[in-house]
């Protein structure tokens, strides 16, 4: 099963609002998905700055991390915590410093994206006490993207929740199952990725975060990850700049899309459309197979 949600704002006025239509539309979903939820918004940030969000349940500590950070690095790092998630904004020349002393000295936490406009939040439980429990409906940002997920393939837990992150300021949410995952992630591990689990969709985050790295652009990553990649999916991806779909050449799974003069929206049903505001005047169409949809800024 598992539900996924999209939108894309157009007009910078709707953008104080894209939270609150995003709690929305994942709250459709849960039917498709009550093991756990996940949402990818993107925001404020700038090229100079990286947001780390983490998996921290000890907030006693949140001080003592900042003080030591902000002396490694030499400069202040700030913090802002959400539940049991933070998002750590440091310089960008001080990310692998960062990441390393992490791994050293807080094993404990698990960083779940990276990126100089992203935040990820994802938990186990039902996807609307999940955006309850980030306030999610108080987010502002361009774009984001959404998963409620049934666990068929692997246990519930939160790293097994989407969305993926394997690259700065991208991510994906999946419906569907990979049949040759396992084959993929030796490969991309050869090629020097790394991997928080065994879930077939990190892999298809990899892939593209691969593609990506060696120069495609996200439309041709996709398109090569129809050969790549054998199963039956529909792909939600997100970048800095906008978001894609892609559904395989069965498109088995459901998907549908609705574009206006003021977004662009994506729902594994149409239940997740229409709680959005004029969706009766929007253009609402099925993705058609094998067929690379995008929006993005310049």
């Amino acid at each position: 099963m598992c539900g996924i949600v999209g939108l894309f704002l157009k007009k910078p006025a709707l953008q104080p609002a894209l939270g609150e239509h995003l709690s929305k539309m994942l709250a459709t979903m849960s039917a498709r998905g009550p093991d756990s939820a996940g949402i990818a918004v993107y925001g404020d940030g700038s090229n100079d700055r990286r947001k780390l969000t983490l998996r921290s349940d000890s907030a006693a500590t949140d001080d003592e991390m900042v003080a030591q950070l902000g002396a490694l690095l030499g400069t202040p790092v700030d913090l802002v915590r959400r539940s049991n998630h933070v998002v750590l904004s440091i310089p960008s020349d001080g990310l692998a410093q960062t990441t390393a002393w992490l791994q050293q000295h807080r094993p404990d936490i698990y960083v779940v994206s990276a990126g100089s406009h992203m935040e990820i939040y994802k938990e186990v439980g039902l996807p609307e006490q999940v955006a309850e429990r980030f306030s999610l409906a108080g987010m502002h940002g361009t774009h984001g993207i959404g998963h409620t997920r049934m666990a068929t393939e692997s246990a519930v837990t939160t790293k097994g929740a989407h969305p993926f992150s394997t690259g700065a300021d991208q991510c994906l949410v999946h419906n569907g199952s990979l049949s040759n995952h396992n084959s993929v992630r030796r490969t991309l591990k050869r090629e020097g990725l790394q991997f928080e689990t065994e879930n077939d969709s990190e892999v298809a985050a990899g892939y593209l975060t691969w593609r990506m790295r060696e120069g495609d652009s996200l439309k041709q990553a996709l398109t090569s990850s129809l050969d790549a990649l054998d199963g039956f999916f529909t792909f939600v991806v997100g970048t800095r700049t906008g978001f894609a779909v892609l559904r395989d050449p069965i498109a088995c799974k459901p998907a549908i899309l609705a574009e206006s003069d003021d977004y662009v929206a994506f729902g594994s049903e149409f239940r997740a459309l229409s709680v959005l505001p004029g969706i009766d005047r929007a253009r609402v169409f099925e993705p058609e197979p094998a067929t690379v949809y995008a929006w993005e800024r310049a």
